[in-house]
């Protein structure tokens, strides 16, 4: 399974925000669209990611407060990226080993769209179940032997 599936299936809708955009506008927009993750874009090129690991970190330094930074100063300004052509199997190894949860998918300097932790698992257990339905309807269907 390519990750160019996992955007079919999931859609192409993507929230972003400019390195210049304050933290608490970001946050807000995070939680009103139910997002983990903001992708930052500047002149129309991906600059950076803004995940609420960054808005954790950004409280903690702040003592619990967001503070009056914009988004450049706590994005993570170097995300991993992957391509359409991406196996998924790459990216599960990628996310586990970088302990990230959101992945800009980029073919050249365009974005495609973003995938999640949560888009990877369920790709995953639908291809699973489908496997699994199928062997099931193949062994249900398994010719009988006769001796002759």
């Amino acid at each position: 399974m390519k990750v160019s599936e996992i955007l079919h299936v999931k859609g192409n809708i993507l929230y972003t925000a400019t390195p210049d955009t304050l933290m608490v506008d970001a946050i807000n927009t995070m939680a009103e669209k139910d997002i983990g993750s903001l992708v930052v874009m500047e002149f129309g090129e991906l600059v950076g990611m803004l995940t609420f690991r960054e808005v954790i970190r950004t409280m903690h330094f702040n003592e619990g407060s967001v503070g009056n930074a914009s988004v450049r100063k706590h994005m993570d300004d170097h995300p991993l990226t992957v391509t359409p052509d991406t196996d998924i199997n790459e990216v599960r190894r990628m996310m586990l080993e970088k302990h990230t949860r959101y992945l800009p998918v980029m073919e050249a300097k365009t974005l495609l769209g973003i995938i999640s932790f949560y888009d990877v698992a369920r790709a995953v257990l639908e291809a699973q179940s489908f496997e699994n339905k199928m062997l099931k309807a193949y062994i249900r269907d398994w010719p009988v032997e006769t001796d002759e």
